[in-house]
């Protein structure tokens, strides 16, 4: 992890919502993705191992048979046997209104499906620190939301996996599953 300070704000932010004297956001320095911390015009910036991107998530579920990639909604979605079992899921208008004072996730978000609500409430239960979360419009769906920016490779390739075996034929799922078991490098 590399640290360094930035001076002043002569510095472009992605997506820069604007953070006045603090906050935090990522950004880029020298060609590289870092997140930097702003506190009262100074900046302290670091890469973080393992940020994932949806270009990641294209990579991952890419390591799943039978994958196929749509565009629904205009936003990339991941389906197996003409099911999706992940997509990007920008928020729309209603769900920002509906985070009222809250400040809600700046980074992609991807939709990961789950087998059935209570799969859902452990996942979300085990993960929230991992990026994870759900919003009103998906009470009462079998689906969790995950922050890209919070969550490691590794625990989002076992979402996609889990999301993946939803649809997935039985003999193929069982294959994957068995395979993973023999070799734990084997994805």
């Amino acid at each position: 992890m590399g640290v360094g300070w930035l001076l002043g704000w002569g510095w472009a932010v992605a997506g820069g919502g604007g953070w006045g004297r603090g906050g935090a956001e990522w950004g880029w320095l020298g060609g590289r993705r870092v997140w930097v911390v702003a506190v009262d015009g100074w900046g302290v910036w670091g890469e973080r191992e393992g940020m994932v991107t949806v270009e990641d998530v294209a990579r991952l579920v890419g390591e799943l048979p039978g994958t196929g990639e749509i565009r629904r909604h205009g936003h990339r979605t991941w389906t197996v046997r003409d099911k999706a079992y992940a997509w990007e899921r920008p928020f729309s208008k209603a769900d920002l209104k509906r985070f009222g004072s809250e400040v809600p996730p700046a980074g992609a978000i991807l939709a990961v499906k789950v087998e059935d609500l209570g799969e859902k409430e452990a996942v979300l239960a085990a993960r929230a620190d991992d990026g994870f979360f759900t919003i009103s419009h998906f009470d009462g769906y079998a689906a969790v939301l995950i922050e890209l920016e919070r969550v490691s490779e590794e625990v989002l390739r076992e979402a996609l996996l889990d999301g993946w075996l939803v649809f997935a034929p039985e003999a193929v799922a069982q294959e994957v599953i068995a395979a993973r078991k023999r070799s734990p490098k084997v994805r």
